[in-house]
């Protein structure tokens, strides 16, 4: 499992627009990138990202080789009643991970 790091405000007000800020440990390797033996390294990336607020997708991104190590995405979303944020990343290799955190609104 990989370390994220989720940043979501502690509080908000119905209808208000909040930054939500991601960001997840992972290598990115590109597929081009020779390794110490001089042959290719296999390529190992995040592909996609999504962020579902009560169970509405809100955010989405598609993710290429070209994006660094440890992607670090930044969006905003209105408010509603509250609920959950469900973060999903998929990747090569079979990599998936799932986080979720409470947005409490008042």
């Amino acid at each position: 499992m990989a370390r994220t790091l989720i940043q979501v405000p502690s509080g908000a007000r119905k209808g208000e627009v909040v930054e939500v800020r991601v960001t997840i440990a992972h290598p990115m390797e590109t597929g081009y990138r020779p390794g110490a033996d001089g042959r290719v390294l296999p390529r190992d990336i995040i592909r996609r990202f999504t962020c579902r607020y009560q169970g509405e997708v809100v955010f989405s991104a598609e993710l290429f080789p070209a994006i660094s190590a440890n992607p670090y995405l930044s969006f905003f979303v209105r408010t509603g009643d509250g609920g959950t944020l469900e973060f999903e990343w998929q990747g090569d290799n079979g990599f998936a991970q799932t986080e979720r955190r409470e947005l409490q609104v008042a």
